[in-house]
């Protein structure tokens, strides 16, 4: 059976192009880039955090 990577769905608004973030080795937030312009984001996984899968990077 494949485990299945964990992932945030993210649009990028500098470039307006959709693109999921994987989680990091230390498992303690979902880390990517946009593929246009590589602006960076970084969500921090937390107990008082959302359970929302998709996000809006400003």
């Amino acid at each position: 059976m494949e485990k299945k990577k964990k992932f945030l769905g993210i649009l990028f608004d500098c470039c307006n192009v959709y693109r999921r973030i994987y989680i990091n080795k230390e498992k303690n937030a979902y880390e990517g880039n946009c593929p246009l312009c590589q602006r960076e984001v970084r969500v921090l996984i937390g107990s008082d955090g959302s359970s929302s899968r998709f996000f809006t990077a400003r």
